[in-house]
């Protein structure tokens, strides 16, 4: 009997396409989601489908390209769906963390301001396209700021990515044009601080 093995999907919002407005009006949400996200669902399940027609044809596929390709596209699936999740309309949203991640923060930049500013200068300066993440290194047991070229370069090993803030241009170019300072800026309204520490408390429970 053949196995039946599971694909990518796109998963649905915990929100509707016009709730985080204005930070993203309803158009720029709705194409980022069901176009952009969408298509890297389609690129990681069709270097998977490669794949297994290679192996059910017993003939050899080019591994680096596919590979290549995985890596891109599962990193713009991942990365797009912690992004959403980290997103929550203003009303419930916003302000700064407290609990422990707020205590970790604070430890670790000396403010949760200092935070804020360093990860916008991040993200701020990202050459091209990429992201800025909140992580937890599980090497030092410390957060750290990353910056993410693509979707899967400079990917640091052993870091736990608790938030991201995606700078592509198509993340915010109907609303912002090229302003991506005022992006950034406006982002902060709508992080999902619950979401965040939630994800940070299963890590360290590990």
């Amino acid at each position: 009997m053949e196995i039946t093995k599971k694909v990518y999907q796109l998963p649905p919002l915990r929100y509707g396409y016009g709730d985080l407005a204005p930070f993203l009006t309803e158009e720029q949400l709705t194409i980022h989601h069901t176009k952009h996200h969408a298509a890297y669902v389609a690129g990681a399940n069709a270097a998977l489908d490669k794949l297994e027609k290679a192996r059910k044809e017993g003939v050899d596929a080019d591994q680096k390209a596919i590979a290549k390709e995985l890596s891109f596209n599962v990193g713009g699936y991942m990365l797009h769906k912690k992004f959403w999740e980290n997103l929550a309309p203003a009303g419930k949203a916003g302000g700064s963390p407290g609990g422990r991640l707020g205590d970790e923060l604070n430890k670790e930049f000396g403010s949760f301001e200092r935070f804020k500013k360093e990860f916008t200068q991040v993200a701020t300066s990202v050459e091209g396209s990429g992201w800025a993440a909140l992580t937890y290194c599980m090497g030092v047991e410390r957060p750290m700021i990353m910056q993410i070229e693509k979707h899967n370069v400079n990917v640091n090993p052993g870091h736990k990515i608790l938030m991201v803030l995606d700078v592509w241009e198509h993340a915010y170019d109907l609303d912002y044009k090229n302003l991506r300072p005022k992006y950034v800026e406006a982002f902060w309204n709508n992080v999902n601080w619950d979401d965040v520490q939630k994800k940070f408390e299963e890590i360290v429970k590990k």
